[in-house]
């Protein structure tokens, strides 16, 4: 073997733990040079975690504003349990009332109603009523898959930051006027229903609260844009990422690179201090 610090040559039968031609003790210089590495390594790797941290940090409870967003993104999605409007159906021996919304299809999909809306639609007396409830469920459906991608959007926002923001501003402006165009149609088509015995529709107001909710969530994405949502980093966090990049490449060699491998006065500060607590804890050790 060779010695790992000078590179002299060491027979097998010699069992010394010190080099014969610089005198190093191998044992402790191995031990020495992997805690050297790990140390670099953690430094590096501890600042990717902390940037990751600090942007998860900046999407949900970054100020006030990621806050209020947060509460709107999940306000919007209960929204949808309110009934956008509803079809009741009144026979001898049979009452069921068809609500669109998430409770309500849940509901109608226990009881078995849903399955019978072909039925109903082919059915003289409650045509026209089903027909109305199923346009108001199509609009449900637009507005419910426009909440799912705002909150997929703000739930991985913290990858790209702008980017969600800028995609939960435009979709929350879709979803708006999606929702205001199905509240218009709800009442529309109430406005031209002709009630009828064992049959009646009715709007609800769940569009509305969709559209209200959207128009929340696009102004307070529109400040925040306007605001800046950048994270705060740690200094020389930055670099250390674009070193670990470098590293991991093998643009640079671990070992070329000192302890710490960068460090603000901060910092500098911080590890003396710990030095300093370590010695002291150290020698009061030995006087006990």
């Amino acid at each position: 073997m060779n010695c790992p610090k000078c590179g002299g040559y060491i027979p097998f039968y010699d069992l010394k733990p010190n080099c014969r031609h610089c005198g190093v003790n191998i044992m402790y210089y191995i031990q020495n040079d992997g805690l050297m590495r790990d140390a670099k390594r953690t430094e590096l790797e501890s600042a990717v975690a902390r940037m990751i941290i600090a942007r998860i940090k900046a999407e949900f409870i970054g100020g006030k504003l990621q806050i209020m967003r947060m509460i709107a993104v999940i306000a919007s999605l209960c929204a949808l349990m309110i009934p956008y409007a509803s079809a009741s159906y009144t026979m001898p021996f049979f009452e069921r009332k068809l609500s669109v919304g998430l409770i309500g299809i849940i509901q109608s999909f226990g009881n078995g109603l849903a399955v019978l809306v072909p039925k109903l639609l082919g059915s003289t007396l409650f045509a026209a009523g089903t027909r109305n409830a199923v346009i108001a469920a199509a609009f449900m459906l637009v507005i419910t898959i426009i909440n799912l991608l705002i909150f997929a959007a703000f739930f991985l926002g913290f990858l790209n930051l702008t980017s969600a923001a800028k995609f939960m501003k435009n979709a929350s402006l879709v979803g708006a006027a999606a929702a205001l165009a199905g509240q218009i149609a709800v009442i529309i088509m109430k406005m031209t229903f002709s009630d009828a015995a064992g049959s009646g529709f009715s709007p609800g107001f769940g569009a509305i609260v969709s559209a209200v909710l959207f128009a929340v969530i696009y102004y307070i994405n529109r400040s925040l844009l306007k605001k800046g949502i950048e994270p705060e980093y740690r200094e020389n966090d930055l670099k250390r990422k674009e070193m670990l990049k470098k590293v991991r490449k093998g643009e640079i060699n671990l070992d070329d690179l000192p302890v710490p491998i960068f460090e603000s006065e901060e910092e500098h500060k911080e590890r003396m201090k710990a030095l300093e607590e370590a010695l002291k804890a150290e020698e009061e050790g030995k006087e006990l």
